[in-house]
């Protein structure tokens, strides 16, 4: 299989306000999107990444259900919580899956039912960076909590 990659950038810049496209992100270790008015210090819901393969299934467009970074050849929900993707500059951990609201159902009709199951994974960031697209995406598997040696004891 080909090599995951970035296929499209957004930011929401206001609530409620239309997520916009952009060139590059940058992502900021601990806070999220500079830019993004989701941006929190410490959230779990830093930045939200969709696969272009379901878009497609649904007939949208990336940055349709809202997400920050649309992938193509990552199959998102076989993602653990603490998995890494290196993307670009930047490390990402995944935290959790993105339930969809009702907010769904305001771009389409049934749209929130649909998207059950599939509407992607939430992140936070470990390492800042850029991240633009076409930048391949590595899954890194979450470090492993190594037991004390019995010379360390």
């Amino acid at each position: 299989m080909d090599q995951p990659v970035v296929v499209a950038l957004f930011r929401c810049p206001g609530h409620r306000m239309p997520m916009e496209a952009v060139p590059a992100l940058r992502v900021e270790a601990g806070y999220g999107i500079v830019g993004d008015s989701h941006a929190r210090e410490g959230s779990s819901r830093q930045v939200l990444l969709m696969d272009l393969e379901t878009l497609e299934a649904l007939d949208l467009r990336p940055g349709a259900v809202r997400e920050n970074i649309t992938v193509r050849g990552l199959s998102l929900h076989a993602l653990q919580p603490g998995d890494r993707l290196r993307i670009g500059e930047a490390l990402l951990e995944i935290t959790k899956p993105c339930t969809p609201c009702g907010r769904m159902d305001e771009i389409r009709p049934g749209l929130q039912e649909a998207l059950r199951g599939r509407r992607g994974m939430l992140a936070r960031v470990l390492e800042s960076g850029w991240i633009l697209p076409g930048a391949p995406i590595r899954v890194e598997p979450p470090p492993t909590v190594r037991s004390p040696s019995p010379e360390m004891l």
